[in-house]
């Protein structure tokens, strides 16, 4: 579709012996003015047939794909097309946004676009300020995609509606991007009131542990550090109200008293959020973009935000907070943030657990065959297959040395997040006593001689620690007890012996 406005971009292409040339740049075609203030001529259509909407971005200086962080926002003109044809085109800011992501020798940058007013962008609601996710560190490119989802699935108020896209910036072609409503305060983002209620003021903050960027206003309270997000420029007063506000809800924490937390937190947020991190073994959990938002009077966790360095994505030679994201076992966002204060108390992880047997079919899917993984690859083949062959983004391109090392290909970087996954999903079942196999005396989530040799341990009444947990799946009979016969009947499993009790069957705890 070639869509025509007055000239008010300068021309991206210098075209010479003809008045109006056509160079064609990705698979489409891109035609320059005529340099004497003529009609430009912009393209906004691929060579391919359309399999997600597609964002053309022109910027006033045609530099766009030269742009660094510290270049800030650059006039453009966007045209955003949705997969049933319908346009929407407008002038826009747009930047390169990010930290790490906006590094100088990473040539596939994450933006940010902003509108004069708000619009709704295919259909994720209204709003000026837009973020185009690159996931250049996220060799899979669907890790912030599960993570969003499964908040999304569990509830978590206020989660950005996304989007994948293909984007186009000044005629190049930059491959699969995510587009993200970003984290800021707004009627179809994050729902607060930054005015004020009868003397009550809501903020949203951010908590950052040692980054310094002008133009941001940093505050600590009780040994930890955040960024006064909403409202974006407070008072000094407003900042003091943000302060003592957050003093006192995080030494009423420290007290641990449940009945005193539920007054000042929303504890279904705070455990949803917990899971959903603990699950994902977010890199930066104890660094930065961890959100927190005041709203009535209460604290609530989140919404979440930044994944691609998760869910396995750690380089076990970059410290131990490399080696805790790539393992999949173990605990590590119970000791960050404002959660190393909570985690302390045993009825916070009461509650992380009921909301685990609440959503564990949620996580379960994560990793498995025909699961929300592989839906999301089989969905999305067409652009990723181009973001390699025509946007020239292989799966090992970048690299950098707090990431997983990628693998050779897309389908072994896919392959290595869903086996992460289940191993991850597996071993927090056991922590929380969860999940379990009938007959998996061992909690290894598998059948094998070593639950017989358990049940044995139990009747020759050796002392260990797993004894109460192994009466309820080592009864596999069902008649009440732990006896030779259930070590029996599991030996006949083994030896593919047919057997009516269901051995092997996943069990979800009721409570």
């Amino acid at each position: 579709m070639r869509v025509k406005f007055r000239k008010r971009i300068i021309s991206l292409i210098t075209c010479t012996a003809i008045a109006l040339s056509c160079v064609t740049i990705s698979g489409f075609a891109a035609f320059a003015d005529d340099g004497e203030g003529g009609e430009r001529t912009y393209v906004t259509e691929s060579s391919w047939e359309m399999t997600v909407p597609q964002i053309f971005v022109y910027t006033e200086k045609g530099n766009g794909t030269e742009l660094q962080k510290e270049d800030g926002y650059q006039s453009a003109k966007i045209f955003i097309k949705d997969t049933d044809g319908s346009m929407l085109t407008d002038d826009c800011s747009f930047k390169v946004r990010g930290n790490t992501t906006a590094l100088s020798w990473i040539t596939k940058k994450p933006y940010t676009f902003k509108f004069g007013k708000k619009k709704d962008v295919l259909g994720l609601g209204k709003g000026k300020k837009w973020a185009l996710i690159a996931n250049a560190f996220d060799p899979s490119m669907l890790r912030n995609y599960t993570v969003f989802s499964l908040a999304q699935e569990m509830g978590l108020s206020y989660t950005s509606n996304f989007k994948a896209v293909e984007v186009w910036v000044d005629d190049s072609f930059r491959g699969f991007y995510f587009l993200f409503e970003p984290v800021q305060e707004g009627k179809d983002r994050v729902d607060i009131d930054i005015e004020g209620n009868d003397g009550k003021k809501d903020f949203l903050i951010e908590y950052e542990a040692m980054r310094e960027e002008e133009d941001v206003i940093y505050f600590k309270t009780q040994g930890l550090r955040f960024i006064a997000s909403e409202p974006e420029e407070p008072t000094d007063e407003q900042l003091e109200y943000i302060k003592s506000t957050m003093d006192n809800i995080i030494k009423i924490m420290l007290n641990g008293e449940r009945d005193d937390v539920e007054e000042v937190i929303d504890v279904d947020s705070f455990a949803k959020f917990y899971l959903l991190n603990e699950f994902a073994k977010t890199f930066d959990f104890d660094m930065s973009s961890v959100f927190f938002y005041y709203k009535d009077g209460k604290l609530y966790a989140g919404p979440p935000w930044d994944y691609d360095l998760s869910l396995g994505n750690g380089n076990t030679e970059y410290g131990k907070r490399g080696v805790a994201t790539y393992e999949a076992e173990n605990l590590t966002a119970n000791k960050k943030n404002i959660f190393k204060y909570l985690c302390r108390n045993k009825w916070f992880s009461e509650a992380v657990r009921e909301t685990y047997i609440m959503y564990y079919s949620l996580f379960d899917n994560v990793g498995a065959d025909n699961g929300l993984l592989d839906t999301a690859k089989q969905t999305y083949s067409e652009a990723i297959e181009r973001n390699a062959s025509e946007a020239k983004w292989k799966a090992n391109k970048w690299w950098i040395n707090i990431m997983m090392k990628p693998l050779n290909t897309y389908d072994e970087n896919h392959a290595f997040l869903k086996y992460w996954c289940v191993r991850r999903n597996t071993w927090l079942s056991n922590y929380f006593d969860v999940a379990y196999l009938r007959g998996d005396s061992n909690k290894d989530m598998a059948i094998s001689v070593d639950d017989v040799t358990e049940i044995q341990r139990l009747l020759a009444e050796f002392d260990f620690e797993n004894k109460d947990s192994l009466k309820l799946r080592g009864d596999v009979n069902g008649d009440g007890r732990v006896n030779i016969s259930d070590a029996t009947e599991i030996q006949r499993y083994i030896a593919e012996v047919e057997n009516p009790y269901n051995i092997g069957e996943k069990i979800v705890s009721e409570k």
